[in-house]
């Protein structure tokens, strides 16, 4: 997709009623009711994070979404795909500088080359007990990225007309906190898996994008 064609969708954008739970259930794995039911007490002390869901062009001026891949590491989000993000820090006035701050450690995009145009629906997490506030922003600019090596493997520059195709979407077996395996949707983006929290979200810019492109 022509970045320049997105540009011209920005207002509808930034003033559409947003899909909230609606879009993101679509991608929910089936046993999350299951797990919001048992943590709705955690919920009330939940730690907050905030992420970026940035959108830019390529060299060819082709639209694209990036993604993260996390490292190896002990704990519940452990070699996952997800956006450039993290928890809030005291130093961080509000949420948006949370994600604007985590996207340029994370992958080396300064905070001056970001619009944000709007914050989308937040979604608690309960493996990790966290809030998560995702802000959509561009940059206008073909962006040079530099992952931060301890915590990213990879950075994931996925073409927006590939997210936006039915196609992208699938599923796959994922093992439970009991040890049983089952099926949830997934996007299949650039061979990597995506699913759980981050394929919530990604349902919710999916829709947003596609009401307006």
């Amino acid at each position: 997709m022509d970045f320049n064609l997105f540009l011209k969708s920005i207002p509808k954008i930034k003033n559409l009623e947003l899909p909230g739970e609606a879009a993101q259930i679509k991608m929910s794995p089936p046993y999350r009711l299951e797990l919001m039911e048992r943590n709705r007490e955690l919920m009330k002390s939940a730690k907050q994070a905030a992420v970026m869901a940035l959108l830019y062009p390529n060299p060819e001026n082709q639209a694209h979404i990036v993604l993260i891949l996390r490292k190896t590491y002990k704990g519940v989000h452990s070699a996952q795909v997800g956006f450039p993000g993290g928890k809030v820090e005291h130093s961080d006035v509000n949420l948006k500088m949370t994600a604007l701050r985590e996207t340029e450690e994370e992958i080396g995009v300064s905070v001056r080359e970001i619009e944000v145009l709007r914050q989308i629906t937040p979604m608690y997490i309960p493996p990790s007990n966290f809030t998560v506030h995702p802000f959509l922003g561009i940059s206008e600019e073909t962006l040079q990225f530099s992952k931060q090596d301890e915590e990213v493997e990879d950075i994931i520059e996925v073409p927006l007309a590939h997210f936006l195709d039915e196609a992208a979407v699938s599923s796959t077996l994922v093992k439970t906190s009991y040890k049983v395996e089952v099926e949830v949707p997934a996007f299949r983006l650039n061979g990597h898996i995506v699913w759980g929290a981050t394929a919530m979200m990604l349902s919710e810019v999916k829709d947003m994008l596609k009401s307006v492109l």
